[in-house]
């Protein structure tokens, strides 16, 4: 039903969306302390280039959290589940995990040797995966504790939040760093360690807001209770398969180095070379750790009810929901949806860069402008998703995505414009905010209470999978074809999701009725 505007307007102020923009602030913070500003920090310290891709193991968290998401969603903690529940527990675990990495990383100085490296690469990894677990449990908790009308504009107040948090963590944590005195050539730990160790203190906010939150009160959906031994044998098994995956994915670094100068020369084409390659690296992962899963349940050291309930129930009960012709349906809007945004987001500070605009000027527009834009947006998105429904404003979000990308393609033509690139930040930002706004909505809608955990986990894994590797031939095409034409072919691609929300709107409504 179609609310007022005065109604959506007040939603703003209920404590469910308040607490929402302190727990995505939680949520953004930690993702710049592994990347961007971590590789300033490894730059300063004069770690070598080839070192630093020691650190990509820690993006692995935020790509396989669907994996270990039924764990999280099953597992009770001892004393912490009975205190302060099920979703509330995990997500101080997980903050108390990314405080304790925090920490670890800003006590280790990278610059002291090849070991202490190592430790910081470890480090940096459990900061990725309780990262990645904090998001698991925020999402779910957002989905269970508020009715559905309500989910458009807490998902607006997370995306804020977490927007706000990654600021915090890139351009604050280098503000930090060089107001304590360290920079280019006058690299000092003491300053990093100052500053991440006030990173870590920032969590406490999240921590602070999982204290003061209820519960969600989930009475007909209660989860399956198992006994202990199940627990601690799913746990091994994770644990087993996890580190299966990792020592693959570790020892075949060598073989791919080989694998990518020998394809490459083949292909003529290092960029395909290269993602054959790691697509053979994670199968080749993938594999290892099913086996030992499957060696794990066929010798009875796990539960095999356990693990249908936690893997295939929730899988099922989507088809199952669905039918398969619309769950296929909404799967693809699912992987498609971002696709403009993040084909294109791959290459554009480059694009800045190469259109003579200063890093100064990238990082007031482009960053900071930008950030308040997005913001923007999304709060434009959940007010009228609220006011007009999802699918309605899913829509207009990526029919805005496509065309905003059109406003490059002019940027591309007229150089350095300092106001023309405030203009395409604004609206391309705006649009980008108002669209995820509503697809986390639209995500959120499509979970079972039952499931929330892991069917959300695998829905936000999938809808930056296919994105990620049409993004990675972005440059390629670039240098093939120029600009304007990428920017148009990345506006063109937009039309099939276009088509895919009308159709799943469609049919989704046609389900509604029949019910």
């Amino acid at each position: 039903m179609m609310r007022n505007w005065h109604e959506s307007l007040k939603s703003f102020f209920h404590p469910r969306v308040v607490s929402m923009f302190f727990f995505g602030f939680s949520a953004g913070l930690p993702i710049l302390l592994i990347f961007s500003s971590l590789s300033l920090w490894l730059r300063e310290a004069g770690v070598e280039r080839s070192a630093v891709t020691f650190f990509s193991w820690a993006a692995l968290g935020y790509s396989f959290k669907f994996v270990w998401a039924p764990l999280v969603d099953q597992m009770p903690i001892p004393f912490f589940t009975r205190v302060f529940g099920r979703r509330r527990s995990w997500i101080l675990a997980a903050q108390a995990g990314i405080i304790a990495a925090i920490l670890w990383m800003g006590f280790t100085d990278p610059a002291t040797g090849r070991y202490p490296l190592t430790i910081m690469a470890m480090a940096a990894v459990l900061l990725g995966f309780s990262s990645a677990t904090q998001d698991i449990v925020i999402d779910a908790y957002r989905i269970e504790s508020a009715e559905t009308a309500l989910q458009a504009l807490m998902a607006s107040a997370y995306i804020a939040g977490y927007r706000v948090g990654m600021l915090v963590a890139g351009a604050g944590a280098l503000f930090l760093a060089e107001l304590f005195g360290s920079r280019k050539g006058n690299y000092d730990f003491q300053a990093w360690q100052n500053t991440y160790c006030i990173m870590a203190a920032f969590i406490l906010v999240g921590v602070v807001t999982a204290l003061v939150v209820p519960e969600p009160v989930l009475e007909k959906n209660e989860k399956k209770r198992y006994a202990s031994k199940d627990y601690l044998g799913f746990l091994f098994l994770f644990a087993l398969a996890a580190g299966g995956f990792i020592l693959t994915f570790h020892f075949s670094a060598d073989v791919a180095l080989d694998l990518k100068k020998s394809l490459g020369a083949f292909f003529n084409n290092k960029h395909l070379a290269g993602l054959l390659v790691e697509i053979f690296r994670l199968g080749s992962g993938i594999s290892v750790a099913a086996l030992i899963a499957k060696l794990a349940i066929s010798t009875n050291g796990v539960n095999p009810e356990m693990v249908r309930d936690s893997y295939l129930a929730p899988v099922s009960d989507f088809f199952n929901r669905y039918g398969a012709f619309l769950a296929w349906l909404i799967l693809a809007l699912i992987g498609l949806y971002r696709i403009s945004d993040i084909v294109l987001g791959v290459i554009s500070n480059v694009f800045y860069q190469d259109l003579g605009f200063s890093k100064m000027e990238i990082a007031s527009v482009v960053k900071t402008f930008g950030l308040f834009m997005t913001i923007g947006g999304g709060f434009c998105g959940g007010i009228l998703a609220m006011r007009y429904g999802v699918i309605k404003i899913l829509f207009v979000g990526a029919l805005l995505s496509s065309l905003t990308n059109l406003l490059f393609m002019a940027m591309a033509g007229m150089g350095h414009n300092l106001p023309m690139l405030y203009l395409v930040i604004s609206a391309d930002n705006l649009a980008g905010g108002l669209a995820s706004a509503a697809f986390v909505a639209f995500l959120s809608s499509l979970t079972n209470i039952k499931f929330t955990a892991i069917q959300y986990a695998i829905f936000s894994s999938l809808m930056t999978l296919i994105p990620k590797v049409f993004g990675g031939y972005s440059g390629t095409i670039v240098d093939s074809l120029g600009y304007p034409v990428f920017f148009l072919m990345t506006a063109v691609i937009g039309i099939p999701v276009l088509i895919l929300v009308w159709l799943s709107g469609k049919y989704l409504g046609m389900q509604d009725n029949s019910h």
